[in-house]
């Protein structure tokens, strides 16, 4: 009886040995994430500073404030929001009292306001967190500049068609015009570890009944 139950006794104990050792992983995969995600929130809500020099690249998340004009046009992007559906985020052109021109993340607007007419803006102090948005994957569609639907914040394209650097300042203040402001933020980075580490524990724990289960089916069944 003790012969027969060496193979399933091995495979048990590795199997849970294994199943452990991946939840352990993702135990300290969650205390990285979580470091990772603190880093990020205190350099987004760091004093803002100056905005960089041309041709200097930004720190990511960085804080900035600056005043300038709102000129138009704008650019549209679709995005869709919990308990308000889809609307659009507000793409203008900021011009600085330096003669620059950089890309505004203005906020959202519901669908029924895309085509509300917001006229430019002079003077006007904005702080926020520069940024290179993710927005595109394999699945979004192409841009379509023609009908000012855009899919992802693509910042060369839509500095070339605004004429600005490819530079974007997400608006963290408000920049008035009913544009509701959609700032930096770490709610969009994944952090599932827990639900990961959960699932390998519960998986050992199965793991385990069913090898108690084969060794007591064993000993029961007559030699």
């Amino acid at each position: 009886m003790f012969k027969r139950m060496i193979a399933p006794l091995v495979i048990g104990i590795g199997g849970i040995a294994i199943l452990l050792s991946l939840g352990i992983w993702q135990v300290q995969r969650l205390a990285w994430k979580e470091r990772v995600l603190a880093q990020i929130e205190a350099r987004i809500a760091a004093p803002a500073g100056p905005l960089p020099a041309a041709g200097t690249k930004p720190t990511p998340y960085q804080p900035v404030q600056v005043t300038g004009d709102i000129e138009g046009p704008e650019l549209h992007v679709l995005v869709s929001r919990k308990t308000i559906g889809a609307g659009y985020r507000i793409i203008s052109a900021l011009r600085l009292g330096d003669g620059r021109r950089i890309l505004l993340d203005r906020g959202f607007v519901v669908d029924e306001d895309k085509d509300v007419i917001r006229p430019a803006q002079q003077g006007i102090t904005v702080s926020g967190n520069l940024h290179v948005p993710d927005d595109r994957s394999s699945s979004t569609p192409a841009n379509d500049p023609d009908a000012n639907i855009w899919f992802a914040r693509d910042l060369p394209q839509m500095a070339d068609a605004l004429r600005t650097e490819p530079l974007l300042l997400i608006a963290r203040s408000d920049t008035g015009q009913g544009v509701e402001p959609l700032p930096v933020s770490t709610e969009g980075i994944p952090n599932d570890h827990l639900e990961y580490a959960i699932t390998w524990f519960s998986l050992a724990l199965v793991w385990l009944g069913m090898t108690l289960y084969q060794l007591w089916r064993i000993r029961a069944k007559p030699a």
